[in-house]
């Protein structure tokens, strides 16, 4: 099994470089899906390589890259894909991707997939969109604002990119996040406080 989703420490062992494409629908009026990209630490990696070569020849062939593929598609399920979506600070579900797929790249392990709303996301109000491991056990960083995106948004809608500063989202949110550590000391969705995330304001229906 990958080791992506265990809540052993609260700082990350394993580390990813991340770009994010928010797809608009055809009208561009609404989110249509999610794309993502996360190219893994060489370390992790090369753990990977060694758990998966089973005819030990040293690189992943496309039934083992599969084997990979599929383990990460069960092991994130319960975890939402590591994806953060918010319409107005509410939570969003997205429907599982139909497949994870996965590479291996100059010693580097990419995966990638492509999400959808469970319900169409309009462009109106402030919608958030990030990714974030619960249980702090992966850090996925973008490392530039170039790497979340979204082609085409109306006239009337901005974007930005939102980097937390850790300092100020812990003292903004103590309390939560100390009922929440007592609550469940080996992960909790107030990570997300800590995520990097691309906000969309657009103005609000009607």
């Amino acid at each position: 099994m990958l080791a992506l989703t265990v809540p052993a420490e609260v700082h990350p062992h394993v580390f990813a470089e991340a770009r994010l494409d928010v797809v608009l629908s055809p009208d561009h009026k609404s989110v249509k899906s999610l794309r993502h990209l996360w190219r893994f630490d060489e370390l992790f990696s090369s753990t990977v390589l060694m758990e998966f070569d089973k005819n030990s020849d040293l690189k992943l062939d496309d039934a083992e890259l599969k084997e990979v593929a599929d383990t990460i598609f069960a092991s994130l399920k319960e975890y939402d894909y590591f994806q953060l979506v918010t319409v107005n600070g509410k939570d969003v579900h997205m429907k599982a991707p139909s497949q994870v797929m996965t590479n291996f790249e100059n010693n580097q392990l990419i995966v990638l997939f492509e999400s959808e709303p469970a319900t169409p996301i309009k462009l109106a109000g402030k919608i958030d969109f990030g990714v974030y491991d619960p249980t702090f056990y992966t850090a996925i960083d973008f490392t530039e604002d170039a790497n979340m995106t979204v082609e085409g948004l109306p006239a009337g809608c901005t974007q930005k990119v939102v980097r937390p500063d850790p300092d100020t989202a812990i003292a903004e949110n103590q309390k939560t996040l100390t009922d929440a550590f007592f609550n469940d000391p080996t992960g909790t969705d107030m990570s997300k406080i800590f995520a990097t995330k691309l906000e969309l304001n657009c103005p609000p229906e009607g």
